[in-house]
């Protein structure tokens, strides 16, 4: 999940489940921007809550 995403990158320093500072491994792209989490756990978090937003936001301009 961090094919070419950088630490620098990222919009955010803490991570926005726990607060702990954010790690290398633990990045995501997240439309257009760098994401970091504290680790895998809270990256694969956020992706899954933002995939079920962003699908029933789609799902309602439909």
């Amino acid at each position: 999940m961090t094919n070419g995403l950088r630490l620098g990158d990222a919009v955010n320093e803490l991570c926005p489940w726990s607060g702990d500072p954010i790690s290398a491994d633990s990045l995501t792209l997240y439309k257009g921007q760098v994401v970091g989490f504290c680790n895998t756990g809270c990256r694969d978090k956020f992706e899954k809550a933002t995939t079920a937003f962003d699908l029933a936001l789609a799902a309602k301009q439909d």
